[in-house]
């Protein structure tokens, strides 16, 4: 008979136990908290200024749009800002190259002095076979100021061609230092346009920051173990 009752009571035990277990389970599924948040709109950094993208862009372009937060075509301005320096670089190589090259052809092929030759002579010796030439030229233009002393300032080519050999090196240097003053231009143009862009940008920014100075609000919905729901809301300023 004991052995009877101590089984009902172990079965009894063990069936309680289960619906206990079964209980918390129930409990744990019914805990779920549908959790969504809505803010009108995301949280926004803080106001930009016009005047630092500005200088940012004018040290370098593209810079000031990145300050501003959208470098998608600040990109494209900071690459070719690179390469217009490239150009101003590769230019002035290049005429330095001919120019040296040119005073030594008008020494070697046209007995010129190189000291103390100002730009003004480089670029008449080319023009004229020899400096008797734009002398008489000059004095029947009555340009006397113009004259050249034969002693510092002579020049007489062998031959035409050696003359036009000459002036051609002379505009081949002269052409690289004008493209010089274009790429120059070119980048204070794309400085110009990447702080008129990043200007935009930040009054686009500063112009979302204050729409986004309004409510959001935080939603959580629960249901509790009686299957009751629950919904809890906040709300509080966006600053």
């Amino acid at each position: 008979m004991k052995k009877v009752f101590l089984i009902l009571t172990l079965l009894s035990f063990t069936i309680y136990a289960q619906e206990s277990f079964e209980q918390f389970k129930l409990e744990l599924n019914n805990r779920i908290t549908l959790d969504n948040q809505y803010s009108m709109p995301d949280q926004i950094e803080g106001k930009k200024s016009a005047g630092l993208a500005i200088l940012y862009s004018v040290l370098l372009p593209g810079m000031g749009e990145l300050y501003a937060g959208d470098y998608s075509t600040g990109k494209y301005l900071t690459i070719a800002d690179g390469v217009f320096w490239g150009f101003v670089a590769g230019f002035n190589i290049y005429g330095n190259y001919e120019k040296n090259n040119y005073q030594s052809y008008a020494e070697a092929y046209g007995n010129v002095n190189l000291e103390e030759k100002n730009d003004d002579y480089w670029a008449t010796i080319g023009d004229y076979t020899d400096v008797n030439q734009f002398n008489t030229i000059q004095e029947l233009n009555r340009d006397y100021n113009m004259v050249y002393s034969t002693e510092t300032h002579y020049w007489k080519w062998e031959n035409e061609v050696a003359r036009k050999d000459y002036r051609s090196a002379w505009s081949s240097s002269e052409q690289a230092y004008n493209n010089v003053r274009f790429a120059v231009g070119a980048l204070v143009l794309n400085r110009i346009v990447s702080a008129i862009n990043a200007v935009r940008i930040v009054a686009r920014h500063n112009n979302a920051l204050k729409e986004s100075q309004g409510l959001s609000f935080n939603m959580m919905m629960s249901r509790e173990v009686d299957y009751s729901p629950k919904l809890n809301l906040n709300m509080r300023a966006a600053l």
